[in-house]
């Protein structure tokens, strides 16, 4: 390889050699392309769905449930879930002492609705569903047959169904 330093009179060619061609504008311009529709696509496909966002709502409730559930065999208290115009309430519990709101504004569930979580050991079998404002189709079941720990259920068409292992 030549170097010319100032005074030399070897000079270097203004024009590349075969084998020291860079890229041309077009071809860095797809690539570009490329990578914005690539990136476009993840973005589309990590976005939760409203169906996504109901359902860890009602993962949450079911949570919520158990948590007041145990509260309240250790306080010897009832304790009753109702659903409000604002989220939803836990009657017999401190205030505070568990959330009472949904993280979705876009969640609802049947007005006038409750649960009732204790004291006792054995619950009656009981569900609620909880459905979208944004994608009205899909409404999940949270629902406990009375022995076993409240649990999350697809409910497809909105049509109530019996806990699993309820009798029908």
């Amino acid at each position: 390889m030549q170097i010319s330093v100032a005074g030399s009179k070897a000079s270097i060619a203004a024009t590349p050699t075969p084998g020291q061609r860079g890229f041309t504008l077009l071809e860095l311009l797809v690539v570009v392309s490329i990578i914005a529709i690539a990136t476009a696509g993840v973005a589309f496909s990590l976005r939760d769905s409203a169906q996504t966002q109901t359902e860890r709502e009602a993962q949450r409730l079911a949570a919520l449930l158990e948590s007041a559930r145990a509260q309240s065999r250790t306080r010897g208290v009832a304790v009753t879930w109702r659903s409000t115009n604002q989220g939803f309430r836990f009657e017999g519990l401190p205030a505070g002492t568990l959330p009472g709101n949904w993280l979705d504004s876009g969640t609802t569930v049947e007005a006038g609705s409750a649960l009732e979580l204790g004291p006792d050991p054995i619950i009656p079998s009981q569900s609620i569903t909880l459905r979208s404002k944004l994608q009205a189709g899909v409404a999940w079941r949270v629902a406990s047959d009375g022995l076993r720990p409240f649990s999350v259920q697809l409910a497809g068409d909105g049509k109530s169904n019996p806990p699993a292992g309820a009798a029908p």
